[in-house]
């Protein structure tokens, strides 16, 4: 999901800009093209799959005018290519849809912070305590990480767009219909769970050195 017309104060948009600037910044400072200009397959892999997320998030449904329902693969991108390469796929992703007239560029910092930082940090913190405090398991990673904890991120950047309008909205027609959007949140999350954790299941079967998350001596040679 992602605003499309602005419906926030001029101090929200500075902030939730601001905010994501300073998200950008230290995913850069962590250098991640170090790693894409020493693997040049790795380069086919991403700018593919941030082409592939640009066409995909084209299948939207337009609920109300000022706010978009799609599917946003953040969590995907995540697991397979960790944050920061994930987050700058995310702002060129927002940033072609500005280019393309489907966003508006002063939304551009509420939609990273939207369909990126906010699921980003989600599934960061869920993979994080699957990699220390539960089982070397294939299956156990499958299941938290790519279903539960995209379920769980959806749910999260849901919640950060209702909040947003509430807290920031200038339309109350938008902050009424934010608050009855609220209570689908929960029909959204299994789609993107079920699509995510299906892509990730292939992927860990034909490709699990793709994924950068996922240590496959731990989780299959050690089993």
């Amino acid at each position: 999901m992602s605003f499309a017309q602005s419906v926030l104060a001029p101090w929200a948009l500075i902030f939730t800009s601001l905010l994501s600037l300073g998200v950008v910044v230290w995913a850069l400072w962590r250098r991640p093209w170090k790693a894409l200009l020493k693997d040049t397959a790795l380069q086919h892999r991403w700018l593919g799959a941030t082409l592939a997320v640009v066409l995909m998030w084209q299948l939207r449904a337009q609920a109300v005018d000022w706010l978009t329902l799609h599917l946003v693969f953040t969590v995907l991108m995540t697991l397979v290519f960790k944050a920061p390469l994930a987050l700058l796929s995310n702002v060129l992703i927002n940033v072609a849809m500005v280019v393309i007239g489907r966003n508006e560029w002063t939304l551009l910092g509420a939609n990273v912070l939207v369909t990126g930082i906010v699921p980003a940090a989600i599934i960061g913190t869920v993979w994080r305590l699957v990699d220390r405090r539960l089982p070397d398991n294939l299956m156990v990673f499958l299941f938290a990480c790519g279903f539960f904890g995209a379920a769980l991120a959806t749910l999260g950047a849901g919640l950060a767009a209702v909040l947003l309008i509430i807290v920031a909205g200038t339309d109350p027609n938008a902050i009424y219909l934010a608050q009855e959007y609220a209570r689908f949140l929960p029909l959204l999350m299994p789609s993107e769970a079920f699509i995510t954790g299906m892509l990730l299941s292939i992927l860990l079967v034909y490709h699990p050195n793709w994924v950068a998350t996922f240590n496959d001596h731990r989780y299959i040679d050690m089993q």
